[in-house]
């Protein structure tokens, strides 16, 4: 793993030098748009929904969508105003119960690992943390905005976990109307938790979707159903020297010019054949000109012999 952020952890007067992981990652399956005939990907452009034109990357500035559909333009200098910090302290605020945070809250996971220096003041912390039961509710600047978090333990590592802002998390708009329950009806639910009790264990789930994708997709490449595209850069699932392979490729481009593929060949005499194979391109492609130019010729002739064979024919009649 690569450390994405390096600060301290400060709790009163201690301070704890640490870096920070990202602790968690998508395995999402990806897909790319591609056009369904060749394979080609779908490319978008930047363009402005009043003028229609494209819009270079440099002319792109933010804007702010008001209530009633009016948009405030910002530009850099703008946002160079607003408050922004690049505090690189974890700030332990208070130490609070686990229950009374809120899971919907939790946003992102990072791990923390102390410096070589922090060893002893990390471990005085994380040892705090499991004795007294809490979570350490804290305050960091994460990519210059301050965000809201807590510190927890986890197998012996520090994890902080940054929160969404109270507003963030919506309030259902619905109301739930539960009916009468009968002490019967609750008696078998609560039998059938008994029965379906037992300890987490997220090894015991597997995304199905994920792995029927990757199946598919293998069936398909061992099929030869796959479409090679220009932008494809695995031909094969060889791994070769790449040396090896530059020579080869220089040896197939000088066969397919009739040359000799010989590793001695000096640079000087490399050019030349070079050239010839270009003035051999160029009069290729003319090539095709003087044909269509004959064929057109040859056709006129013949029109021509046909006119004739048609008056000659008529005067004899």
């Amino acid at each position: 793993m690569r450390a994405i952020w390096k600060g301290a952890v400060s709790f009163g007067l201690v301070s704890v030098p640490v870096k920070l992981y990202a602790a968690t990652e998508s395995h999402d399956v990806s897909f790319r748009q591609v056009h369904a005939k060749d394979g080609g990907r779908i490319r978008y452009q930047r363009v402005c929904s009043i003028d229609g034109e494209e819009v270079a990357y440099a002319d792109i500035a933010k804007g702010y969508e008001t209530e009633d559909g009016e948009m405030v333009i910002l530009s850099d200098d703008d946002m160079a105003e607003l408050p922004s910090t690049s505090s690189r302290e974890i700030a332990v605020e208070k130490f609070v119960p686990s229950e009374q945070i809120d899971p919907m809250l939790f946003e992102k996971s990072y791990y923390l690992e102390p410096e070589k220096s922090g060893a002893k003041p990390y471990a005085l912390l994380r040892q705090a943390l499991l004795d007294a039961d809490r979570m350490a509710v804290v305050t960091v600047a994460l990519r210059q905005r301050t965000t809201v978090g807590v510190l927890r333990v986890k197998d012996d590592v520090i994890v902080l976990q940054t929160m969404m802002w109270p507003d963030e998390v919506r309030t259902p708009d619905f109301s739930v109307e539960t009916g009468e329950v009968k002490p019967q009806e609750v008696k078998m639910a609560n039998m059938l938790v008994e029965t379906l009790a037992g300890d987490f264990d997220p090894a015991e789930f597997e995304d199905d979707y994920a792995e029927a994708v990757e199946a598919l997709v293998k069936a398909m490449i061992e099929g030869g159903e796959v479409k090679r595209t220009a932008t494809s850069t695995k031909s094969s699932g060889e791994v070769v020297d790449l040396l090896a392979a530059l020579q080869r490729s220089v040896d197939a481009a000088k066969t397919a010019r009739g040359e000799s593929s010989s590793a001695g060949d000096s640079e000087d005499e490399d050019e030349k054949p070079a050239k010839k194979a270009s003035s051999k391109k160029t009069a290729a492609k003319k090539a095709p000109a003087k044909k269509t130019a004959a064929k057109k010729s040859a056709a006129k002739t013949v029109a021509k012999k046909s006119t004739t064979k048609k008056t000659a024919a008529r005067k004899a009649s």
